[in-house]
C-alpha cells in the first residue's frame, strides 16, 4: 500500500497527489510514467510522473478528473492509501548536451511538461517556458515553472490571465526574432502540438511532441 501524503486541488477539473514511494523516487526521472491502482476492483491506468523527491521518498502525480478511476483518484484524502503504484516505468526524456531548449505547454499537458522543463534546468540548460490555458481558472503549476525558467511566458485563449495569444503566436514571435533553440518540446493537445510542429518547420527546428493518448 503507497499513502497518500499531500493532496492539492490545481483547479476544477486537475488534482495533484504526492505519494509515499521511496523506492520509485530513488530511481524516477523526468519523461518516464507510473501504473497505478487504487484498490483490489480499479483498474490500472498509466500516469505521468509529475515530480519526485529523492529525500523524502515521495512521487508527485497530476491528473485530470475525466473518467472513473480519475474519480475515485480524486477522492481519496491525505491519509489513505493505493493498492498499487508501479515505477518507474518508460523512457526518461533526453536533457544531456543541450544549451537552450523551449518548453511548451498547453492546459493539463503543462503537468508533464514540467518535470522535463526542470530536468533540463537542473542540467544547466537556458530554459524558455510557454504555457498556455483556456482561461485562469484552469492555470497550473506557474510557480514550479517559474522556478525552472529563464524565461517564462504565459498565455490565455481569453486574455484573463498572462497575455491574450495561443502560445504558436509566442514561438513564432520569439523565433522570428532571431531567438534559436536546440530543441523545442511540446506537449498538450494534438492540434496545438501540430500547429507547433508547422512553426517550427518554417524555422528548421528540432521538435518533439508527445503522443500519449
Amino acid at each position: 500500500m503507497f499513502k497518500i501524503v499531500e493532496r492539492e486541488e490545481l483547479n476544477p477539473t486537475v488534482t495533484k497527489l504526492v505519494i509515499e514511494a521511496p523506492r520509485i523516487a530513488k530511481k524516477a526521472k523526468a519523461g518516464q510514467f507510473i501504473i497505478i491502482r487504487a484498490h483490489e476492483l480499479g483498474e490500472r491506468i498509466p500516469l505521468t510522473i509529475a515530480d519526485y523527491d529523492r529525500e523524502k521518498g515521495t512521487v508527485t502525480i497530476i491528473f485530470q478528473i475525466v473518467g472513473k478511476t480519475t474519480k475515485v483518484l480524486n477522492n481519496l484524502r491525505v491519509g489513505d492509501e493505493v493498492l498499487d503504484f508501479v515505477g518507474p516505468l518508460g523512457v526518461a526524456s533526453h536533457v544531456d548536451g543541450m544549451k537552450k531548449v523551449c518548453v511548451i505547454g498547453g492546459g493539463v499537458g503543462c503537468a508533464i511538461a514540467y518535470p522535463t522543463a526542470k530536468a533540463l534546468h537542473e542540467n544547466g540548460t537556458e530554459v524558455t517556458c510557454i504555457t498556455g490555458f483556456r482561461n485562469k481558472d484552469l492555470v497550473i503549476l506557474q510557480d514550479e515553472f517559474n522556478a525552472v525558467s529563464d524565461h517564462l511566458y504565459l498565455v490565455s485563449d481569453d486574455g484573463s490571465t498572462g497575455t491574450k495569444a495561443l502560445v504558436t503566436n509566442v514561438l513564432e514571435d520569439l523565433l522570428s526574432k532571431g531567438e534559436t533553440f536546440d530543441e523545442v518540446i511540446a506537449i498538450g493537445p494534438l492540434i496545438m502540438m501540430k500547429f507547433v510542429c508547422e512553426v517550427t518547420k518554417k524555422y528548421n527546428v528540432k521538435t518533439i511532441v508527445s503522443m500519449n493518448p
